[in-house]
C-alpha cells in the first residue's frame, strides 16, 4: 500500500458522471476512497454517509471520489438507486487499486480471493498522499475524514446512528 508522502498515481477512468481524470484535479486537494463493490451493505452505508456529508466536503473545497472495480453502468445504477451525487470511478481492470496497493488477497469462509481493501486517501494539492485510512470502517467514516480535513483529531460530533440508505423515487 502506498504511504503518506508517496506520489498519487494518475488515472483516467469512466464514472457514473462520465470520464474522469486525475489531471482535472491538479493543484487541488481531494479524497479518493476505495470500496469493494457497488450496492452491497457496507459499501452502501459508506457511500450514503459520504453523500449525506457532501455539502461539508464542498464547503471545505475538497472533491470526493469513490472507486471500485465494477463498470460505469454499475456505478450509474448504484448512484441512481441511492441518489449518490459525487463521482464513482470504474476501475474495471483494478489498475488504480493495484497502484494504490488496495487490491489484496481476502478470505471469506476459508475461500481466498482477490478484492479491494476498503481504504481512503487524502491527496494533497502537491499530488502526494497526505493521509490514509487502511481498512476503513464504513460506519461514520465520512465524519472521520472531515475531521482530518478540518485539522481536528476526532469528529466534531459523535458518529450518527446508521442512516438508512435512501432510495430515489422512480
Amino acid at each position: 500500500m502506498l504511504k503518506i508522502g508517496d506520489t498519487a498515481p494518475s488515472f483516467n477512468l469512466e464514472s457514473n458522471l462520465g470520464p474522469y481524470k486525475s489531471s482535472d484535479l491538479k493543484g487541488k486537494r481531494y479524497v479518493l476512497y476505495f470500496y469493494p463493490k457497488d450496492d452491497t451493505p457496507g459499501c452502501t452505508t459508506e457511500a450514503c454517509n459520504f453523500r449525506d456529508n457532501l455539502l461539508r466536503f464542498n464547503a471545505a473545497d475538497v472533491p470526493l471520489l469513490g472507486v471500485s472495480i465494477l463498470n460505469a453502468a454499475s456505478k450509474a445504477r448504484f448512484a441512481k438507486k441511492f441518489d449518490l451525487n459525487f463521482p464513482l470511478l470504474a476501475d474495471e481492470e483494478h489498475v488504480l487499486a493495484e497502484a494504490y496497493g488496495v487490491w489484496v488477497e481476502k478470505s471469506m469462509y476459508g475461500k481466498k480471493y482477490m478484492g479491494v481493501q476498503r481504504s481512503t486517501f487524502v491527496i494533497g494539492a502537491n499530488g502526494k498522499i497526505e493521509h490514509l485510512w487502511e481498512k476503513a470502517n464504513p460506519e461514520g467514516h465520512a465524519d472521520e475524514v472531515l475531521a482530518y480535513l478540518k485539522g481536528e483529531t476526532a469528529p466534531a460530533a459523535p458518529a450518527k446512528a446508521k442512516a438508512a440508505p435512501k432510495r430515489k423515487s422512480a
